[in-house]
């Protein structure tokens, strides 16, 4: 199959690609090369702004994975596939690493979806969590727009319910960033930037960052205890 089966507007006549096929390359090869500066960008502030917040989350996290705890992760859309992307990556980590126990909610499509039609799409992740989070686990909810109504809803029961809160938020970090300020979420990283491509880059790089913090937090405790 052709490109111009793919994308017939780059192929039909009168168009700017028709007309320069090397004018539209380089202007994808710009775009591309605006979106890479602009990522680093978003991901060297966040550095610069959380590198000792990140720390400290992580080593609260490697310390209710110690107690036994396990990870809940939970989001909307493109943030629900992150969370099964974290779950994955502490669950299986890799030859070297330490597999380590977590769930994401969005993939009990069984759950989430008798929720959402029984009683209301707000409590998908709440009601779970109300049903299973114990004070040694770990809720960590993604939104791009730190305003998902299920999202917030979640992370409200699982402080009553005594786990450890994270979030991951875009822009100025909306109602989670409220939240926060109110004590109900403990750990709080907005990625500072509307875009929700940037965002969720910079989200992954984050909780990338934090499940690394963890691995090496989890095994400094474990040299301390045999030294």
């Amino acid at each position: 199959m052709s490109t111009d089966a793919l994308y017939p507007f780059l192929a039909a006549p009168g168009s700017a690609a028709a007309r320069d096929p090397a004018a539209l390359l380089a202007d994808v090869a710009r775009s591309t090369r605006e979106k890479l500066g602009e990522i680093e960008r978003v991901r060297a502030a966040v550095l610069e702004r959380d590198d000792a917040a990140l720390a400290v989350c992580a080593t609260a996290m490697a310390d209710q994975f110690a107690r036994g705890g396990r990870l809940h992760v939970f989001g909307n859309g493109g943030s629900s596939t992150d969370a099964l992307a974290v779950a994955s990556l502490f669950t299986a980590p890799g030859p070297g690493w330490r597999p380590l126990p977590a769930m994401a909610l969005p993939a009990d499509v069984a759950t989430l979806t008798a929720l959402a039609n029984d009683v209301s799409f707000d409590v998908v992740f709440a009601r779970p969590l109300a049903a299973a989070g114990r004070p040694e686990d770990v809720a960590l909810g993604l939104s791009t727009s730190g305003g998902s109504t299920n999202v917030l809803r979640g992370l409200e029961v699982a402080r009553d319910r005594g786990l450890l809160t994270v979030a991951l938020a875009g822009a100025g970090g909306g109602a989670m960033a409220e939240a926060a300020g109110a004590g109900r979420i403990e750990h709080l990283f907005v990625m500072p930037s509307s875009s929700v491509h940037r965002i969720q880059e910079a989200q992954t790089t984050v909780y990338q960052v934090l499940w690394e913090l963890v691995q090496l937090a989890l095994g400094a405790a474990d040299a301390e205890r045999g030294s």
